[in-house]
């Protein structure tokens, strides 16, 4: 049964927990024993306009009953629109906040290289849904004519203090709902009067490509802007009325922006945003910190935040380079380029790029782990969740008071890794990441790192490479090699318990089988490897019989991660022990 057919038919509270994926009790004591009210602590953030905004969080038993309603809702609005998707008359969503596969990126699209862009901001937009119109909306509504009852709970999840608070999950998608009719009328507005509308929550932009901007929408005299009166009405009917403050028309000769974003060209960041994140970064690799400007002043920058930040505009500029003539694909062009990406980046991207090589290589807060493919993260986590007794240094054992935590980080390889990083799974990666690490390393100044770099290897050809081209060769060309412990050869890489490379860099391989060659696969028990998926068999290698045999990825995502606590991980043990010595010698020497 649909999501939305179910919804439509249920009329009790348990039914509803049931389609929302929580326990009844749990639904009960949250409304009723709980209550709402007594679940949400407020702050406030300081708005780009001057100001504050309130911002009330709710519990996080409210917060994920509210997440889970936010699912449903939306669940329901894609059935929605693929049931209307065949009529003629069929309008999409017209909004693009929090909406699935729409973002402020997609918003600002909707009015590039226009003459005018008309921005207008709704006063007071949340605090117009208050409990009455959310639990009216979804008994009245033709898409959903909920039970009375099944809407006054849901209107109970939602609300608080007589309104839908900015804090909670499923406040963003309600309004969506409630105002995709006042959209609908406003974009046959806009089409009347040879403009394009769109909504981002309670930003609304007109776009045109008129040399004038339509009167019958919004007109300047003198500096004051002075709205039709079509829309006036259509607002006001809504149940809203507009922020005068924020109107503003801007013409094609001055910036213009939708949403943070200015549209005159191409999708783009403000240029002061990115000189701040640019200035940023430079302190941060020539210093190890950075600051920040508040509302209260300056303070210590914070690395997630700008983290975010760098992510926003690589996004925007990954959406401009699939844009552009001829276009890239998905994992530009690779195949032509291999792992020599550095000479594509734009002057932004290698910014992101060194930042991503500080945060992960010189100021990781963890050890950082590297391994050769996807599925040995998977391996080595599992072991080490089940021996985490015993290896203090890789992780937290979980406890009453505290969970279970992962004391190293991993690196999750991707086309991104790829592209701006140059480095992805494989020896050849890995060998070309090691060739570039004092480049790289030499490039900032800021305190030395506190923790190693630990890439992980099978001890098998893959190792030496063909013609001695590979890691083992290139080692041996590193003046700072050594293996350990050092009463070994300084080149006995393939007998070493860790192999200290050069700076904060190791390598550590997996253990040889009485002078044999192993892979990491080997160091689970037979039992293990002889479990039977779908009616095959395992095999590690890339030859197998795939109507009989199943691949290293499937061993890893449905037998060990699955399974892992019925799993024996002792033949793990060495190669731990091996991980925690090379941490152990970078503590001693950093």
């Amino acid at each position: 049964m649909k999501r939305l057919e179910a919804l439509k038919t249920i009329t009790t509270k348990p039914e509803l927990a049931l389609l929302l994926g929580v326990k009844a009790p749990l639904l009960t004591h949250t409304l009723y024993i709980l209550k709402p009210e007594n679940q949400y602590t407020s702050f406030t953030i300081p708005k780009k306009s001057g100001g504050e905004r309130t911002i009330f969080a709710p519990t996080s038993k409210l917060k994920s009953l509210q997440s889970s309603l936010s699912i449903l809702l939306l669940d329901c609005i894609d059935e929605i629109n693929e049931l209307k998707r065949e009529n003629s008359n069929y309008k999409p969503t017209l909004s693009h906040g929090f909406v699935r596969k729409r973002s402020i990126l997609t918003n600002a699209m909707m009015h590039l290289n226009q003459k005018n862009v008309l921005n207008i901001d709704l006063k007071d937009f949340f605090d117009s849904f208050n409990f009455g119109r959310v639990r009216g909306f979804f008994i009245k509504n033709n898409n959903f004519k909920l039970n009375p009852h099944i809407a006054t709970v849901i209107a109970q999840i939602a609300c608080y203090d007589n309104k839908l608070p900015q804090g909670s999950p499923c406040s963003p998608v309600i309004t969506n709902l409630i105002t995709h009719s006042l959209d609908i009328r406003l974009a046959a507005l806009a089409k009347k009067h040879s403009c394009t509308y769109s909504r981002y929550a309670d930003d609304m932009s007109f776009s045109t490509r008129e040399s004038i901007f339509p009167s019958q929408i919004m007109r300047n005299e003198d500096g004051i802007y002075i709205s039709g009166k079509k829309l006036k009405n259509e607002i006001k009917r809504a149940g809203f009325s507009i922020n005068d403050k924020k109107t503003r028309i801007q013409y094609r000769d001055s910036r213009q922006d939708v949403t943070g974003l200015i549209v005159n060209k191409k999708p783009n960041v403000k240029k002061e945003y990115w000189r701040t994140v640019k200035s940023q970064c430079n302190s941060l690799f020539h210093t190890g910190a950075f600051i920040q400007k508040t509302a209260d002043g300056e303070e210590k920058g914070n690395i997630d935040k700008l983290e975010g930040k760098l992510n926003f505009i690589d996004q925007i500029d990954f959406f401009n380079r699939l844009r552009q003539k001829p276009p890239l694909n998905h994992i530009y062009s690779l195949a032509r380029h291999g792992h020599k990406t550095t000479p594509l980046l734009s002057g932004r991207e290698k910014t992101f790029s060194r930042f991503l090589y500080y945060r992960l290589f010189y100021g990781n807060t963890k050890p950082t782990i590297l391994c050769e493919g996807q599925t040995d993260p998977i391996y080595l986590k599992s072991a080490i969740n089940i021996l985490a007794s015993g290896y203090p240094k890789l992780a937290k054992v979980k406890t009453k008071e505290n969970p279970y935590e992962l004391l190293i980080q991993f690196l999750n390889y991707s086309t991104r890794t790829r592209f701006l990083l140059e480095l992805h799974g494989g020896t050849s990666y890995l060998n070309y990441f090691i060739s570039k690490f004092d480049k790289h390393y030499k490039f900032h100044h800021a305190p030395n790192p506190q923790h190693p770099v630990i890439i992980i290897l099978d001890n098998d050809a893959g190792f030496a490479g063909k013609n001695d081209k590979g890691i083992e060769g290139k080692l041996k060309k590193i003046d700072t090699a050594t293996a350990h412990p050092t009463i070994l050869k300084k080149e006995a890489y393939r007998e070493a318990d860790f192999i200290y490379v050069m700076h904060n860099l190791y390598i550590v391989l997996t253990p040889l089988n009485s002078g044999k060659e192993t892979t990491i696969e080997d160091f689970f028990d037979d039992e293990t490897k002889k479990t039977i998926v779908s009616g095959k068999s395992f095999n590690p290698d890339d030859n197998r019989d795939n109507d009989k045999e199943y691949s290293k990825e499937i061993f890893a995502q449905k037998v060990i991660k699955t399974q892992k606590n019925t799993i024996n991980f002792n033949g793990f043990t060495p190669l731990l022990d091996r991980i925690v010595a090379a941490i152990t010698h970078y503590d001693s020497i950093k």
